[in-house]
């Protein structure tokens, strides 16, 4: 069952620029198909642009496309969230390891168990302070760190809770 987490928020209102009109024309598009309404620059709360296009200052400004914040490999309603933190006042980028998210990572995401032992690194517990913890066995663990650091090119513990900080992995 999807739930649209959208139900019951009002569109915003969304100027696109882009110097070339078949790109306006894309990113248009992109503002429809994630719920909002397009308008002109005096009624928009926000403006949608491409890298190279120059913006309002009174405006807060998205910007889509190589060299801009965000990819244009975005779904609808990852660009519906943007669109709403920007109006909210908040800076969007991606996290460095979703830099370049056209080029697919060749790493395959870390499981649940990993992500966990991941966190349980960032806390800085031992091998067998995190098989206490999950209640699993210490070589169970080892096996899991193994993985964590294939997956995240770690070299080391702390080199592994590095990467997962940088790509919001973990949280401390």
């Amino acid at each position: 069952m999807e739930v649209d987490l959208r139900a019951g928020l009002e569109p915003l209102m969304v100027a696109v620029m882009a110097a070339d009109p078949v790109r306006a024309a894309d990113l248009a598009a992109r503002v429809a198909l994630a719920g909002h309404m397009l308008a002109e620059t005096a009624d928009a709360e926000l403006v949608l642009a491409d890298a190279n296009s120059a913006a309002p200052p009174d405006l807060p400004v998205l910007r889509m496309g190589p060299g801009g914040a965000l990819p244009t490999e975005l779904s609808p309603m990852q660009l519906d969230a943007a669109l709403r933190a920007t109006a909210a006042g908040l800076r969007v980028s991606l996290p460095s390891h979703l830099d370049g998210i056209a080029t697919a990572d060749p790493r395959p995401p870390l499981t649940p168990r990993e992500q966990e032992i991941l966190v349980c690194l960032g806390e800085g517990l031992s091998n067998k302070a995190v098989a206490r913890r999950l209640g699993i066995s210490a070589h169970t663990v080892k096996f899991h760190l193994e993985a964590v650091f294939s997956k995240l090119g770690a070299g080391s513990r702390a080199d592994a809770v590095a990467r997962g900080l940088r790509g919001g992995l973990i949280l401390l």
